[in-house]
């Protein structure tokens, strides 16, 4: 089945903006690496939680696309933007629109 993580971070104040930025720049080469759904969302009324929903051919397809130079690189820049703390759900995508 499909795999599919909805996550979240928590940026420094002022700094959402500037993450945003990394994580859809990085966007660019993820269809390639056998991704088929890539959001980043933000709420209206927190300014500064930003939530990524992603959806992989598979969980291997996910992992394998941390380890790209460009991945790495988005990493490194954003790390120094958050807070440390995240959320993560895994889960295994039945279907939906758009997929």
């Amino acid at each position: 089945m499909t795999y599919g993580c909805i996550a979240s971070m928590e940026t420094r104040a002022g700094f959402r903006d500037d993450v945003v930025s990394i994580l859809l720049s990085a966007a660019d080469g993820l269809r390639e690496a056998g991704c088929d759904l890539y959001v980043v969302g933000l709420s209206d009324d927190d300014e500064t939680t930003v939530w990524v929903t992603e959806v992989w051919k598979t969980k291997a397809h996910h992992d394998a696309s941390l380890e790209l130079p460009e991945a790495k690189d988005a990493v490194g820049r954003a790390m120094p933007m958050l807070t440390g703390k995240f959320t993560k759900q895994e889960v295994s995508v039945a279907g939906g629109l758009g997929l």
